[in-house]
């Protein structure tokens, strides 16, 4: 006969009993797996301890050999101890009500549960991090590439220039860049037929905006001729866009030097420098300034030797000083909106605009405070600082552009109407408002862009691709 006995030291609490029953359940799987009955008998010893014994008969020793005989009973009960010492080890160490609390039934450690899902968690956002910053390092690696090719091209184009080998009628190969492409033959005669007006009405309107005539003091806006082209972008970048004169040039700079930015895409960086308009109308820059920020639309102006624009994704101005090349001031309009928040209702992110007239630096935008209305700020051209603010009752996304003349905020009914007007002005001297019905032509039917250039008394345009001037006349102060 073959007996095993296991020894379970009482506990408080019933830990006893559940221990007990630990060692009885492996003992009977141990013993049943052979077929046998167990008796089972319980009983205190000497000390105090109870003690379980069970007993089962052998069914072909007639006596007990030596108990090494039987390893493979005593290799299962001396794992059934070791496995009973490191539960109860877990149970002291955890604080668990019993060796099976934690193992058996499968729940861990909160504690524990909650550190790894901080960890796993953690790991995750450093997947995503990563993923993130190998697609902006893709992105800036093209984009550095294409101002690479940018820059090259420019370098060849100035060196052929500067060579005298620029060809007068041979369009430049797939090497050049496209928006210098001298005008095809069917637009120079198209061209032709635009300007063609009487003598007489040209030598009035001329006589009527220069100044020094009878109309060149400030006055109220009382008429705008017809569109007259100087130029044409050909790439699809110059869809939209900006061109400009400086009124108050700063050496080396004249009056005749023109500058002109397309603003279709999402890093803007270059300013084509012009000697004059009609360098602009052949397509060939004298030089290309690459800005340190990309700008946002075309609401840039020149003024006083300087650029004054608005950096991409921002509601900041920033003034880029042309001889320097470099930035000189940058300022934050105060709760102006950016990036399609408030802009003119050909959209385009034009929430910021900025205009020069006969009194200075303007900047023409709308904030949360306004709700959508026109709010047009005086600004200093050396610091950008606010001088003076004026909140106005027209609503900016309710008109297609504006511009400023002697003080006076005039805007535009309709980018895209053949036949639109000039249909609201605001004084900045009395603090009023009016509506207008003055005539203005939409040629090309899509205007992104007017400025007014109080040295010439005209009005520049960018109307779908093409560069135009609007003579204008004023009433007498």
């Amino acid at each position: 006969m073959r007996e095993a006995a296991a020894a379970v030291e009482r506990r408080s609490g019933g830990r006893g009993a559940m221990l007990g029953a630990w060692l009885l359940l492996w003992g009977a799987l141990a013993l049943g797996s052979r077929g046998e009955t167990a008796p089972l008998r319980r009983a205190d010893d000497s000390t105090g301890r109870c003690t379980y014994t069970f007993t089962v008969a052998s069914p072909v020793e007639a006596r007990c050999p030596d108990a090494s005989g039987v390893p493979e009973l005593r290799a299962e009960l001396a794992a059934l101890a070791a496995r009973l010492s490191r539960l109860e080890g877990r149970e002291r160490g955890t604080g668990g009500s019993g060796p099976r609390g934690a193992e058996v039934g499968g729940v861990r450690d909160p504690q524990h549960a909650a550190s790894a899902a901080r960890l796993e968690a953690a790991y995750s956002e450093l997947l995503r991090a990563k993923s993130r910053l190998e697609e902006e390092k893709g992105r800036l690696e093209r984009e550095k590439e294409e101002l690479g090719r940018r820059l090259e091209s420019s370098t060849q184009e100035i060196a052929r220039l500067r060579a005298g080998s620029v060809p007068t009628h041979a369009v430049p190969g797939p090497a050049a860049a496209p928006r210098w492409d001298p005008q095809p033959l069917a637009y120079q005669e198209l061209q032709s037929e635009r300007t063609e007006v009487p003598a007489s009405r040209l030598l009035e309107e001329t006589a009527l905006s220069r100044p020094g005539s009878q109309d060149s003091g400030c006055g109220e806006l009382v008429w705008v001729g017809e569109p007259v082209v100087f130029g044409r972008a050909e790439s699809i970048a110059g869809k939209y866009g900006v061109w400009m004169k400086d009124p108050e040039p700063v050496p080396p700079f004249t009056r005749e030097t023109t500058w002109r930015v397309d603003t279709v895409g999402t890093e803007v960086r270059q300013l084509f420098q012009y000697e004059a308009a009609e360098q602009l109308a052949r397509g060939y820059p004298a030089k290309v300034h690459i800005l340190p920020q990309p700008l946002e639309s075309t609401g840039a102006v020149i003024y006083r030797g300087g650029l004054f624009f608005q950096p991409r994704r921002s509601r900041t101005v920033a003034r880029y000083d042309l001889r320097g090349e470099t930035v000189t001031a940058e300022r934050e309009i105060p709760g102006a909106g950016y990036h399609g928040q408030y802009p003119y209702s050909w959209g385009g992110y034009t929430d910021i605009d900025l205009a020069v007239d006969e009194t200075g630096l303007w900047v023409i935008y709308s904030t949360e405070k306004a709700r959508g209305a026109i709010v047009l700020s005086k600004l200093d051209p050396d610091t950008l600082e606010i001088r003076r603010t004026w909140e106005t009752n027209i609503r900016k996304r309710g008109v297609a552009n504006s511009f400023v003349i002697c003080g006076t905020l005039y805007t535009v009914s309709s980018y895209s109407a053949p036949n639109a007007t000039i249909n609201f002005a605001y004084d900045t001297a009395t603090s009023t408002s009016r509506a207008l019905s003055i005539p203005f032509e939409n040629r090309f039917r899509y205007l992104s862009m007017v400025d007014y250039n109080p040295a010439e008394r005209q009005l520049f345009a960018w109307d779908s691709f093409n560069m135009v001037t609007y003579p204008v006349r004023l009433s007498q102060a």
